[in-house]
């Protein structure tokens, strides 16, 4: 049996902690679920502490990707979701493929030009 070392072992996660993945601030999350029903994040405890799920968390970056890359309002994103709620047209998926690429070839050429100077 080979042990996957790579595997996000965390079931949840903290408002701030997805809050600091997306750049966001915490009060931009809590608008996201009041405004896109079908954001909802567990709950618990008296405090009604928020844990989030990778579940919710590809849901996020499906908002993310809709409302801060792209540019939709929030009524524009919310129809969207309702529409496609699985985000299945892949552009998220894409977006950090290609921002991995260019990140790569950034470090490429900062190497390249401390190589030849």
């Amino acid at each position: 049996m080979v042990l996957n070392l790579n595997k996000n072992l965390k079931l949840y996660h903290s408002i701030g902690e997805v809050a600091k993945m997306f750049g966001v601030n915490e009060s931009t999350l809590r608008y996201w679920e009041k405004e896109i029903p079908t954001l909802r994040p567990k709950t618990s405890g008296p405090s009604m502490t928020r844990q989030y799920s990778d579940k919710d968390i590809e849901q996020i970056k499906i908002i993310h990707n809709l409302i801060k890359v792209r540019g939709f309002k929030i009524n524009a994103a919310r129809k969207i979701l309702n529409s496609n709620p699985t985000g299945k047209d892949k552009t998220t998926e894409v977006l950090d493929r290609l921002i991995g690429i260019r990140n790569e070839l950034q470090l490429m050429k900062k190497q390249l030009d401390g190589t030849f100077e």
